[in-house]
């Protein structure tokens, strides 16, 4: 393995030539042991499905100032929610830089304060990269984005932290999708446990269903925990959990017996899976059923 000086495997064209002679770059090249992701840049072809080689070779790309932002970002901040294979890249507004496969190109001004290195890469600040998706990203990944960014963190520091993203969507001179931003910032919570209910509670409030309590506890009389719900309309006793394929497999024999204690308690428990995401019209259905049984009770 060729040593680049500690850059995670991606240097300049001309820094490899210097390092290794042009020769021995172009036969690298040819074997295939060495790779291009984009013009004027190298690297090991063993670490090109590494995301912070992929990020560095980018930022080598670009001219300074640029900074890693959107999903890129959010992933180096160690949010597993985003999944995009493209670098993201922010550089100043009076720049124009060529686009290039699988590299994306944002144009934004930004301070020095605005951006922080992790493991050495020019990363926006993780406020300021969530503020930039609940504006710009997938709705879906933003809201789940957001809630594992919240998630674990104690009460004082999920304020700070929603206070801090509100700031920033609101200093956006791009005032596009700031409407949109401020409403998943409300709904986010942190209490979600995965990605998936994240954006099931998305897709139900969109529905037009009132927001549900996330995590919402069911105790005996002395108060002692029984159950954990996803999500609960407690007025209503109507609770909706996600059945995903890692946690539930196996389950299912528990899952009908505890949907049966439950509704000998008053309860109405439906329940949702990944496919139900991909067409979640089975569940509003099945949602829609259970409210109007509530009302008339």
């Amino acid at each position: 393995m060729i040593d680049w000086g500690g850059r995670h495997g991606a240097v300049s064209r001309s820094e490899a030539d210097r390092i290794l002679g042009r020769r021995m770059v172009l036969e690298g090249l040819a074997t295939g042991v060495l790779a291009q992701p984009w013009r004027g840049v190298v690297i090991h072809a063993a670490d090109s499905l590494e995301l912070t080689t992929r990020a560095q070779a980018a930022l080598l790309v670009v001219e300074q100032p640029a900074a890693l932002s959107g999903a890129t970002s959010l992933a180096l901040h160690g949010i597993s929610a985003v999944d995009d294979t493209s670098i993201h890249v922010t550089v100043p507004s009076s720049r124009r830089n060529k686009p290039k496969p699988g590299l994306v190109i944002h144009y934004a001004d930004f301070r020095p304060s605005d951006v922080i290195e992790l493991d050495g890469l020019a990363t926006f600040s993780l406020d300021l990269a969530l503020a930039d998706f609940l504006c710009d990203g997938d709705k879906r990944t933003a809201i789940a984005a957001l809630d594992e960014a919240m998630h674990g963190l104690a009460p004082d520091h999920v304020r700070a932290l929603r206070e801090n993203v509100r700031d920033r969507i609101m200093d956006r001179r791009d005032r596009r999708g700031i409407h949109r931003a401020l409403l998943l910032l409300d709904l986010a919570t942190g209490k979600a446990e995965s990605p998936p209910e994240s954006i099931l509670r998305l897709i139900v409030v969109e529905a037009g269903f009132p927001i549900p309590e996330v995590q919402y506890e069911i105790t005996t009389i002395e108060g002692r925990k029984l159950y954990v719900l996803d999500m609960a309309w407690p007025s209503r006793r109507i609770a909706l959990e996600y059945d995903g394929f890692a946690s539930h497999e196996g389950r299912n024999d528990y899952d009908s017996e505890r949907d049966a204690r439950m509704a000998r308690r008053g309860w109405i428990t439906i329940r949702a899976s990944a496919a139900d995401l991909r067409d979640p019209q089975r569940v509003l259905a099945e949602l829609t059923r259970a409210f109007e049984m509530r009302a008339v009770a």
